[in-house]
């Protein structure tokens, strides 16, 4: 190892210490180490208390449904006027819901956390397809409730090579290397 890696490495150590401290945890870690505690404490908090252990898919739904509570992204109800939508003109008591790029991320995390807590990926609870069922729903009700269409994008043609090589043979032929 090079002398700068070795003073790298002291320094992470800290004074006196023997053991590398660890480096202060990215805004994904931290966000997910949330993420696990909340959904921890609201298994806790069931009534009666649910073990991660005995966690199922509908445990999960259950909770993504509680959040919604929490959410900030205005839902139009079928019936409203402003259904479908993009930039309603006035205000409405259509709910609150949480966004599906949030559940979506939210589920990416929780699904990692679970591994790195010792959960089996085979009985993994976020990775079921019963959420990712509820996760498309949720993103094509609040499609049409904005009147958004998901729709997957489509690859851009590639340009053609004989154009690129023609335009660039000709302005790299204008230099000379002597």
């Amino acid at each position: 190892m090079s002398c700068s890696g070795e003073r790298g490495k002291s320094l992470m150590e800290g004074p006196g210490s023997g053991e590398q401290q660890p480096a202060t945890p990215s805004r994904y870690e931290s966000q997910k180490r949330r993420d696990w505690n909340t959904f921890g404490q609201y298994l806790k908090n069931q009534r009666p208390p649910v073990h991660l252990s005995q966690c199922n898919c509908n445990h999960v739904l259950d909770f993504l449904r509680y959040l919604d509570q929490f959410g900030k992204t205005k839902v139009h109800v079928p019936g409203c006027m402003f259904y479908g939508q993009p930039e309603p003109p006035a205000p409405c008591t259509c709910p609150l819901r949480q966004a599906w790029g949030s559940l979506d991320a939210l589920i990416g995390r929780l699904r990692a956390a679970y591994e790195e807590n010792g959960g089996s990926p085979e009985m993994n609870p976020f990775a079921t397809g019963a959420i990712r069922v509820y996760l498309r729903e949720v993103r094509e009700c609040q499609a049409k409730a904005r009147g958004i269409p998901y729709k997957k994008k489509k690859k851009k043609p590639t340009p053609k090579k004989d154009q690129d090589s023609s335009s660039s043979s000709s302005s790299s032929s204008s230099f000379r290397f002597s």
